[in-house]
């Protein structure tokens, strides 16, 4: 199933806040943990490492509720690191913001059509550090229906991932 989700993002392009430029080579599966992956690709501007995890739950589910992820990206051209970002699977409302959770920290999120990412990329390393020292994160923002949608995500495997895209980036 990972395999497929993998071929899917990377075909329609849903790297790092659907930005990214199609991967000149497929991405190589770094390891599996828990409930967290990483990978490792090349594409036309160099390297791109990144762990990525589906959530464990959506509530309310909405209608048309597509594959969901969420990722931490490395791309090495353009000295990023730990980026985070969700396709979320659904269409966020237009203008309307979202906020990551873990333990008592909260993160707000900026988001466009089914993306969302930190409104401040400088809150990265932070949010990174909570994610490894936490066991949940939820994400909830308001659908184009008007919906306040939470998304649960397992932060198991995510030290394990991070640490192995952090060598291979």
């Amino acid at each position: 199933m990972k395999r497929i989700i993998l071929q899917l993002v990377l075909a329609t392009g849903v790297l790092a806040g659907g930005a990214a430029s199609a991967l000149a080579q497929p991405a190589e599966l770094l390891g599996d943990h828990t409930a967290w992956s990483a990978y490792a690709a090349e594409d036309g501007s160099g390297r791109i490492c990144f762990a990525m995890s589906a959530p464990s739950a959506t509530t309310p589910q909405p209608a048309g509720l597509g594959e969901a992820h969420l990722y931490v990206t490395h791309r090495v051209a353009a000295n990023v690191r730990s980026e985070v970002n969700l396709v979320s699977g659904y269409v966020f409302a237009a203008n309307s913001p979202a906020t990551a959770t873990v333990g008592n920290q909260s993160f707000a999120l900026a988001t466009a059509g089914d993306g969302a990412w930190l409104a401040d990329p400088s809150q990265s390393p932070a949010l990174v550090s909570a994610m490894r020292a936490g066991s949940t994160m939820s994400i909830t923002g308001t659908s184009e229906a008007g919906q306040q949608i939470t998304q649960t995500f397992s932060l198991m495997g995510i030290t394990a991932a991070t640490n192995q895209i952090d060598s291979a980036c």
